[in-house]
């Protein structure tokens, strides 16, 4: 199985990260799926797509789970049903999730990819980046920046949330892989820890509400 990368954040949050290499018959002939899960697959077009959500399924058993353990809120927010905290990415040919029992949590992982300087005035100020060396450099802190807020915005799962106006990441240094952000939506502020991991051409961050955080 290729499992890529886990992480023990804590003894009750886990991240688990999949590279998505296996064809898939293989991926649906080891994947316990309940009868919605099934349908779900038949009905998606793309292959990369019917891969990755099996692959999924293989992660949650790595964390202990199987598919019928999740759910999906009307907000579209994955839930676990012993209510454990939990989020899911998929990228092209990665996937991951993050699982907790006693915070909640986000992750999110992005390729890097030169199309991100076409939208990013969306989701941050331009002006923040003009210190950086060169366009290699700014697709970079684009795409950890990006990963981040989605990361965070999975997390509070808000109909109206937006990314340029209620979700700010502070600055950071790349190389140290880390930074905190914070949503301010409706009058209330939630904090949040972040971390990022890079690999093959792609960023995971993954974030954690601060236990301070109402």
């Amino acid at each position: 199985m290729p499992l890529y990368k886990s992480i023990t954040i804590d003894p009750q949050t886990r991240v688990f990260i999949w590279n998505v290499t296996e064809p898939e018959a293989r991926l649906r002939a080891e994947a316990l799926l309940s009868e919605n899960s099934e349908q779900r697959v038949s009905n998606m077009l793309s292959e990369i797509h019917r891969r990755g959500y099996l692959s999924i399924r293989h992660l949650l058993s790595l964390a202990g789970y199987s598919d019928n353990d999740l759910f999906y809120d009307a907000n579209g927010k994955p839930h676990l049903k012993d209510g454990a905290h939990i989020s899911i990415t998929h990228s092209f040919e990665f996937t991951g999730i993050i699982v907790s029992t006693h915070r909640e949590v986000g992750i999110d992982i992005e390729k890097k990819r030169d199309k991100i300087m076409k939208i990013a005035r969306k989701f941050t100020p331009l002006n923040e980046y003009r210190t950086l060396a060169n366009e290699e450099a700014l697709i970079r802190k684009l795409t950890m920046v990006w990963g981040a807020k989605e990361s965070l915005y999975k997390i509070m799962a808000c109909p109206g949330l937006s990314f340029l106006n209620h979700i700010h990441i502070e600055d950071f240094e790349m190389e140290e892989g880390e930074s905190w952000g914070s949503v301010s939506y409706k009058g209330r502020r939630t904090d949040f820890s972040l971390n990022f991991l890079e690999f093959e051409n792609y960023v995971c961050a993954y974030a954690l509400k601060n236990e301070t955080s109402q």
